[in-house]
């Protein structure tokens, strides 16, 4: 192969020989734009790695998360976070954490990112103002990838098939409880998340589609991940329906969960929830929960970072575009 050479990458990013030679050698005069595309032609070419005096995070990755106190987030950040420290220097991935329960600053910060961003990685709530957007960021000509939800089907999405984790969960349920009559609820964080509307018509399309006269799945309670919120829904549930013998969480309160359960201990509840964490591992252990599918935040991020730079020319790699595979986990396999 012929030595890639200034000029080639010069007509790549469609600028001056000149600028290019500023740009790679840190001599400065040129704007973040021009510089981001030479650093990408140049990396796309295979032409020499840029030396030091290049800017460090000329190529930014803004990844927009929610609820960091939250463990699944807490884990996904960390996910982000020890990617980012293998990447290129001039690769900088920006973690943003912005506000679920204030769509329209959700959606300024969105269109109107305090930095510039070269793609952008979004956990979306279901909402008009941010889906709009994050469609109108893509449609700026930046490479948009929705993580762990898909509000926008038109745009890349990177996660499990959520519908096919809920009728894995009423699959387990009505299966192995095919012999006993019953009722099956379920709790839901709310509507706001595509991810855990699938769930729920997964779950409640596969108990239509196997039906069992002996099996009822009566409602579906929205906590919104509220310790005291999921307590008196569940034990109101408990209340009017004492013939309970399966729950689904959809969300992630699976601690308020746990202590009612615990006050139910004479009734035999299959109960599946959702991310393998310390906490759902002594669930398992205890007898509580029967099972958990875990979504595998750390598979999500690396494919989301590995998607957003094929799409900006950095690494020529296919990248596995079909659902992240979900793990199911029973205490016989901790």
């Amino acid at each position: 192969m012929a030595k890639v050479t200034l000029k080639d990458v010069a007509a790549a990013a469609g600028v001056g020989a000149a600028t290019v030679e500023r740009a790679l050698n840190g001599r400065g005069n040129v704007l973040p734009e021009t510089a981001e595309k030479i650093f990408i032609a140049a990396k796309r070419l295979g032409y020499r790695t840029p030396p030091a005096g290049i800017r460090h995070g000329l190529v930014r990755i803004e990844v927009v998360l929610l609820r960091p106190e939250t463990y699944f987030y807490s884990r996904l950040n960390r996910a982000f976070e020890r990617i980012a420290a293998l990447l290129d220097k001039n690769i900088q991935i920006q973690r943003t954490f912005a506000r679920e329960d204030d769509p329209a600053d959700f959606s300024r910060h969105i269109a109107n990112p305090q930095a510039r961003r070269s793609a952008l990685i979004v956990v979306a709530p279901d909402h008009p103002d941010v889906v709009g957007s994050i469609r109108k960021a893509a449609s700026g000509g930046i490479p948009v990838v929705q993580i762990m939800t898909r509000p926008a089907l038109e745009l890349p999405y990177v996660g499990i098939d959520n519908e096919a984790a809920g009728r894995t969960a009423a699959f387990y349920m009505a299966r192995m409880q095919s012999n006993i009559s019953g009722i099956f609820v379920a709790l839901c964080h709310s509507s706001a998340y595509e991810n855990h509307k699938a769930r729920i018509r997964g779950f409640s399309n596969y108990l239509l589609d196997h039906a069992n006269p002996s099996h009822r799945f009566v409602e579906v309670m929205f906590d919104e991940d509220d310790e005291m919120k999921t307590i008196e829904l569940l034990t109101n549930a408990f209340a009017r329906y004492p013939d309970i013998i399966g729950l689904y969480s959809a969300g992630g309160d699976n601690a308020a969960i746990a202590t009612v359960l615990r006050r139910y201990r004479q009734r035999s509840v299959f109960w599946v929830g959702h991310e393998l964490s310390d906490a759902t591992r002594g669930y398992l252990k205890e007898g509580l929960m029967t099972i958990v599918l875990d979504q595998a935040p750390e598979v999500q991020a690396r494919r989301a970072i590995d998607l957003t730079l094929k799409r900006l020319g950095l690494i020529d790699a296919d990248v596995d575009l079909e659902p992240v595979r979900f793990l199911t986990v029973t205490p016989e396999s901790l």
